[in-house]
């Protein structure tokens, strides 16, 4: 996400823990229960998110949507593994009408609560056994209002429609384990009036046309978490090229904003060279980008294999976007704890761009930020990178800038041909999966075990203050 995604704090850290505590315990029970899936993983800022019991290896969607009456309908299809006995399971679904449930093609019942969809099959699933769950569900889809005030779900445009699932939105048009931590393969097959274009991750398979509507067919073959997918559907310029390794580039621009993305987006395969010679090998089969209008969004977001873009992307903001695909969509964040993993090293491409560019080096960013980044970033030493206060702190400023600062220590302790071992190292152990803060610091301690990294944990990343200067 672009660092200058978030803007309103609005959750008090209290509400959030007790109730995250809550359900935690609630999941324990009936896990032990061995009869219900837990209704949501106990994430420690978003508790309802994702669900326990299952995991999904796959998600089929296929949906059709009608622009003028903004009605989204279609059928998901999920095939999952049990990880424990269930007689039922939750599934997040904000909105939109459920038509009909099956499981392993059987009549299931279902009922609502919230943003939970229970679904109970006629038989119980066993531990390790791998079912298919349908899902036929139709309406408007939801826009979804943060903690800190920004929306994500289903945005109407102009010309049709955007659909942004960072931290939650993606339930607002599928059903699913909507957690970081469940990361799964995607077909998502999408039905348009003829003339408009859908595009979503990974590669295009196929595009037909049938009676005035168009059908898009889209496959992600890398696992992805569901926050990282995404849906635009409108009037595109698309460019379709290759890298110089020969990397499909799929890029979709709103003609409005064609000729001021025209120089960023040149540079698109450029930037991936270097990313790769900086985090190592690129992890998907894709790459690319979505630039919509200005106001169809307030954020950039690192969707994955094509990042979307709220007006013409700078080449800061493009290099930001396109090192989240190695930091957040391949190397994906246990919980939303763990954002700064994220975003301080997205943060800190910007900074090496930059210095290879010609720009400050990476220490002189560091250097000023430290002196002077609270006339910039007002709550820059409010709360350490690894703690946000609440929700509506994880895509804070200290998220994003004092994690990139904790990056630059790590720097400063090992010298730079050390730290791009260990940065290339980190993406390549944990490729396509999860980690979290102490699988990080874990890490980087044995990589470097003749090092003390305690003052940079202590101080950096978890102080509560301003550390001493370096």
């Amino acid at each position: 996400m672009s660092r200058s995604a978030r803007l309103v704090r609005a959750v008090a850290a209290a509400a959030v823990q007790g109730l995250a505590l809550s359900l935690v315990l609630a999941g324990c029970d009936g896990g032990a229960q061995g009869e219900a899936g837990a209704p949501g993983v106990g994430d420690p800022y978003f508790p309802k998110a994702g669900n326990g019991g299952y995991d999904v290896r796959h998600y089929d969607l296929a949906l059709a949507y009608d622009p003028t009456g903004r009605r989204l309908s279609g059928t998901a299809r999920l095939t999952a593994r049990a990880t424990e006995t269930l007689s039922a399971f939750d599934l997040d679904l904000k909105g939109m009408k459920v038509e009909k449930v099956t499981v392993d093609g059987g009549p299931a019942s279902f009922d609502r609560d919230g943003q939970e969809l229970t679904v109970r099959p006629e038989d119980r699933l066993g531990k390790g056994e791998t079912f298919k769950v349908d899902v036929r569900y139709s309406g408007r889809p939801e826009t979804i209002t943060d903690p800190d005030g920004s929306e994500e779900g289903w945005l109407r445009t102009a010309d049709g429609a955007l659909a942004l699932g960072e931290p939650t939105g993606s339930m607002a048009w599928f059903p699913g384990n909507h957690h970081p931590s469940d990361k799964a393969s995607y077909d998502i097959e999408v039905t348009v009036p003829r003339g408009l274009t859908a595009v979503s991750n990974g590669e295009l398979r196929s595009e037909r046309t049938t009676g005035g509507r168009t059908t898009f067919a889209w496959h992600t073959g890398e696992p992805m978490a569901s926050h990282a997918a995404t849906l635009a559907i409108g009037r595109y310029t698309v460019t379709r090229t290759t890298t110089g390794d020969g990397l499909p580039v799929y890029v979709a621009v709103d003609p409005t904003q064609a000729a001021a993305s025209r120089a960023a987006l040149a540079r698109l395969p450029e930037v991936m060279e270097w990313a790769a010679y900086n985090f190592g090998p690129y992890p998907f089969s894709s790459t690319g980008a979505i630039v919509d209008r200005p106001r169809d969004s307030d954020y950039a977001l690192e969707t994955q294999n094509r990042p979307v873009f709220p007006g013409a992307p700078g080449i800061e903001l493009l290099v930001h976007e396109l090192a989240h695909q190695w930091f957040g969509d391949s190397v994906t964040p246990r919980t939303w704890r763990d954002m700064w993993l994220n975003e301080g090293f997205a943060t800190y491409a910007e900074w090496l761009w930059a210095e290879d560019e010609g720009g400050p080096t990476a220490e002189e960013t560091f250097t000023e930020l430290y002196d002077h980044g609270e006339d910039t970033y007002e709550d820059l030493w409010d709360f350490p990178p690894a703690r946000p206060t609440s929700a509506a702190d994880v895509s804070a400023d200290p998220v994003y800038q004092r994690g990139a600062m904790v990056v630059h220590r790590l720097r400063q302790i090992l010298g730079d041909d050390a730290f791009y071992d260990l940065v290339q190292g980190w993406t390549a152990a944990h490729r396509h999966g999860n980690a979290d803060t102490a699988d990080f610091t874990a890490y980087v301690e044995k990589q470097a075990p003749d090092k003390d990294f305690g003052p940079i944990w202590r101080d950096w990343l978890y102080g509560k203050d301003k550390p001493e200067r370096p």
